[in-house]
């Protein structure tokens, strides 16, 4: 992992020396505390150091990405540009997103929560008397954005390995068959990194003769994984999902969250609405929007031309393996799904809990093998848990 560049503030003109002081002194804590973080799925692994100049200015993307702006300090175009690779990745054919009736439209968005709110948005918009159809495993977050929206909805039953119990959205489906479904779909589970089979749903839609429904994907850690995997299951546009939500400071790494939000643009052509202020189209959640974030996924992206992100994803894999073997090597039961690294097993002592930066819940807990966690980092994370084991 990059460590950052420790420029001490204590002597800094204009600051008082209490507050260098502090600063320096959290910059310390926070690089000490980065390697012990391997339960959330935030990649380390990462220098825009090339890119530092762009933040004395004031780059500001406000509206849509496609339409222009009177706010000349944006990058739209770079935004577009990422859009596009995104778009390429989910599922969307070349024509789709070059040719002249382009099919795609999305933006680049604070992280996977507010790429979820604009699908469930769009859904609304386009079905105001359908019901959000979610499972027990989805994110947190989903609930409070249906609160939000004042969305209807109701929770769908997992399996133990955390993906969707088909029969009991099925049922779900029919009991309440009047309404249209939009459809909560998990392309890797928050805990378990299950995935939601998109073909199973869609037959469940045509078996119901359901023709008027919305599915939404949130493959917030997936959708930069399964790009780059040998047969995937059906999970993206190709497979006739109608909006999706991907965060870019997962597999990708970046200093602040970040993500991108895909839909089909016909269905974001009938709720756009043009702004003179603005000189731009109103499609977004927000209407200022951070006009660098495009900037450091697009030179990410840049960075790993030429099989980079098949190459990044494969050792993603291996490590999650590898944290497998040595931990099922200390009698520890731990498993992944395929085309996961989210590697869960049974939640451990306290003492580990208190070291390591993990994501508990209920009586399971998992790491992630995100670019940055090595298998030097496993290796002492494994060792600790057989000292704690042997303590207990």
């Amino acid at each position: 992992m990059l460590a950052p560049p420790n420029h001490s503030l204590t002597e800094t003109p204009g600051l008082p020396a209490e507050a260098g002081v502090r600063l320096d002194e959290l910059f310390e804590d926070l690089v000490e505390s980065g390697p012990l973080s391997i339960g959330y799925p935030c990649n380390q692994a990462f220098d825009y150091s090339p890119l530092h100049r762009f933040l004395g200015l004031s780059l500001n993307n406000v509206g849509d990405p496609f339409s222009g702006s009177n706010y000349r300090l944006n990058t739209h175009e770079i935004e577009r540009e990422v859009l596009a690779e995104f778009a390429s990745f989910a599922g969307f054919r070349e024509a789709e997103i070059h040719g002249a009736d382009r099919a795609y439209w999305g933006y680049v968005t604070n992280g996977g929560t507010e790429g979820n709110m604009y699908g469930l948005y769009l859904a609304r918009e386009l079905f105001p008397e359908g019901i959000v159809y979610f499972s027990e495993d989805t994110h947190y977050s989903v609930a409070k954005i249906l609160r939000l929206q004042h969305s209807r909805n109701i929770m769908i039953r997992s399996q133990p390995d955390g993906e969707m119990d088909y029969d009991d959205l099925e049922e779900s489906l029919r009991i309440h068959r009047d309404s249209p479904p939009i459809l909560f779909v998990n392309v890797g589970t928050t805990m378990t990194g299950a995935i939601d089979r998109v073909d199973r749903i869609l037959e469940i839609t045509r078996r119901l003769c359901l023709p008027h429904h919305y599915l939404h994907v949130d493959a917030a850690l997936s959708g930069m994984i399964l790009p780059f995997v040998d047969d995937p299951p059906p999970w993206n546009f190709a497979h006739g999902i109608d909006s999706m939500s991907i965060s870019g400071h997962k597999m990708i790494g970046s200093p602040f969250p970040c993500g991108v939000a895909l839909a089909r643009k016909s269905h974001v052509d009938r709720v756009a609405r043009s702004v003179e202020y603005i000189g731009a189209l109103d499609t977004t959640i927000s209407g200022s929007r951070n006009g660098i974030t495009p900037l450091f996924l697009w030179y990410a992206l840049r960075c790993q031309e030429g099989g980079g992100l098949r190459e990044r994803v494969a050792r993603c894999l291996d490590r999650a393996q590898y944290a497998i073997d040595s931990l099922q090597s200390i009698g520890v039961e731990a498993w992944r799904h395929r085309h996961s690294i989210t590697v869960v097993f049974p939640r451990p002592p306290q003492a580990i809990m208190q070291k390591w930066a993990l994501a508990p819940y209920e009586d399971i807990c998992h790491l992630i093998t995100v670019p940055h966690l090595d298998h030097a980092t496993i290796d002492v994370f494994v060792a600790d848990m057989k000292a704690s084991l042997h303590a207990s």
